[in-house]
């Protein structure tokens, strides 16, 4: 088998020749950025909109970046060429690079989508409520940084419960997002999810899915804060992320959501996602 390869700071080298100093801000400190995207067809699924939102972290967190637009799309693509991938997890990082040094440090790497569990999608997952809080106001939230272990850790309280994922709430019990996914519910027809400001991340399947709402005239609502009620009293719940996708809920804690099916707005849904991927990786 191949050895895989990474571009690192302007080249493409083998990953197993890939190094970044001990100094790293971005691994002393989670000084860092980062976006996972999806490639289909060897084409990465909305690829500029995920730039641009790596941009708006960039700027929001002041990082010291030589990275550009032209310079990460032409490494993407290099990246799945040298890995001959077509379907791939491709990551993008960016940190300042070693502290008290002008070398920024940019990362991208590309691997092979490993099988995922056909029944995720059949016949749903279950979720818990971690006992974790977002904080309005905390800079990492909502955005993608290199401080994700309260996120990793929520992940492991799940899958301890036997569950696939965790759904967070704020500090003041509105509720936000998965660990690494945007949440949506389906209550009474119309398609909900957490506002911006939550705050939760402005994920690309996420915008995506508003985009079909309005395409198939599914009643959606990306404005209105949601409680545990809501959460609750929801006939459907899904979570959508690049990679996996969208996920049907069917169980929150020991809570039965709907019939505990993928609900029949969620599958409409899916079935227009794979028809818009399929489309804009021609």
């Amino acid at each position: 088998m191949a050895e895989s390869k990474v571009f690192l700071n302007g080249r493409i080298i083998d990953a197993a020749s890939a190094c970044i100093s001990i100094s790293d801000a971005g691994f002393l400190h989670g000084a860092s950025t980062f976006t996972t995207m999806l490639a289909h067809n060897g084409k990465v699924f909305r690829l500029d909109r995920h730039l641009e939102r790596l941009g708006e972290t960039v700027r929001l967190l002041g990082l010291n970046t030589n990275a550009t637009v032209e310079t990460l799309r032409q490494a993407v693509r290099d990246v799945l060429t040298a890995n001959d991938l077509q379907s791939a997890r491709v990551r993008i990082m960016l940190t300042p690079g070693p502290v008290n040094d002008e070398r920024p440090t940019t990362l991208v790497t590309a691997q092979a989508i490993g099988q995922t569990p056909a029944h995720w999608y059949e016949k749903g997952i279950d979720v818990v409520v971690t006992s974790f809080k977002a904080h309005k106001g905390d800079i990492t939230c909502g955005y993608k940084t290199g401080c994700y272990l309260p996120r990793m850790l929520a992940r492991q309280e799940a899958a301890v419960k036997g569950a696939q994922d965790a759904l967070w709430f704020t500090s003041d019990n509105y509720l936000a997002e998965g660990c690494t996914s945007n949440v949506f519910l389906v209550l009474d027809g119309k398609v909900l999810t957490p506002p911006r400001d939550t705050p939760v991340l402005p994920g690309i399947v996420r915008e995506a899915v508003l985009e079909l709402c309005r395409d198939l005239s599914i009643p959606a609502d990306d404005q209105t804060p949601l409680t545990v009620r809501e959460m609750l009293a929801a006939q459907e719940v899904f979570l959508t992320s690049s990679v996996a996708g969208i996920r049907p809920v069917v169980r929150i804690e020991r809570h039965p959501v709907g019939d505990e099916k993928p609900g029949e707005i969620t599958r409409r849904i899916i079935a227009a996602y794979h028809q818009l991927l399929d489309r804009e990786s021609q």
